[in-house]
């Protein structure tokens, strides 16, 4: 199963792509992994790599068929952007921007960075049409129960996604696309469930993963007056590969009990919240 069928030059959401705030709605993990497919076709080859992907929700990607547009906005020696769109309905619902940088030798001279290693399950996530999240939270160990995971501590989410589009693999891009927007389950999920709504997600990356597993370290979590910025540590079994940042608006009237929502969406056949 994937997030999306392609029919007559759209894309239909499947079951995985329906969100857990409403059966209406898209959810923001397939939104992002759909527009960063998109973002793809602009790619400019080996001479460079991704390094930030910024996607904005402007209002809500509804469960319908989904038009893409995209563009180029710079192709330099160093720097080339790419922008583009989900559209429903004649309007802009989500927009996003992919910057690809030149790679090159890495300069001389050492730089402080954290000795602290992500923890990864010992367990691999195997199925290639996705598996079901492992969570970490505090001291504990990695399990897939929601359940457990619904607490106010320190959390980590391990995730192997179904295919973007039917009869397609999952790129690297779409993967940590995906994943970026579990960001704000994994910074905002607290003892009462998550009661924030991200309105962007942008992912920077060194590198990207190696393998069909991607992991989030929370990092940081700062709220006022409604208003959240949650940002983590995006990795792989080999490291970290880069950080993701989201800004949030409370939805407390809709919190989200997500031991309950993953029970019913485990019926349904949907993944993400």
């Amino acid at each position: 199963m994937a997030f999306f069928k392609v029919r007559d030059g759209r894309f239909v959401p499947d079951y995985p792509a329906v969100s857990w705030w409403s059966p209406q709605q898209v959810n923001g993990v397939a939104a992002c992994a759909l527009i960063a497919r998109q973002l793809e076709t602009h790619d400019p080859g080996p001479a460079f790599t991704p390094a930030r992907l910024t996607v904005e929700f402007l209002m809500p990607v509804l469960n319908e068929p989904i038009a893409l547009e995209s563009h180029i906005v710079r192709e330099g020696n160093r720097v080339v952007v790419a922008d583009a769109s989900i559209v429903q309905h004649g309007e802009i619902r989500a927009r996003a921007t992919l910057s690809y940088l030149a790679v090159s030798e890495q300069p001389p001279g050492e730089i402080w960075a954290p000795d602290e290693q992500p923890p990864v399950p010992m367990v691999r996530l195997t199925d290639p049409e996705g598996n079901v999240p492992q969570f970490k939270t505090g001291d504990s160990g990695w399990s897939p129960d929601f359940a457990a995971a619904q607490n106010a501590d320190r959390k980590h989410v391990w995730q192997n996604f179904p295919p973007v589009v039917e009869g397609e693999a999952m790129s690297p891009l779409q993967r940590v696309a995906a994943l970026g927007d579990s960001t704000n389950m994994v910074c905002n999920w607290g003892s009462a469930g998550v009661g924030y709504i991200n309105s962007d997600m942008t992912v920077t990356l060194a590198r990207l993963p190696e393998g069909n597993e991607v992991g989030l370290q929370a990092q940081d979590h700062v709220a006022a007056a409604g208003v959240a910025v949650g940002t983590a540590t995006m990795y792989d079994r080999s490291g970290r590969i880069g950080t993701t940042i989201v800004t949030c608006v409370a939805n407390a009237r809709r919190q989200i009990d997500m031991a309950s929502a993953a029970a019913a969406a485990a019926d349904a056949g949907t993944l993400a919240p």
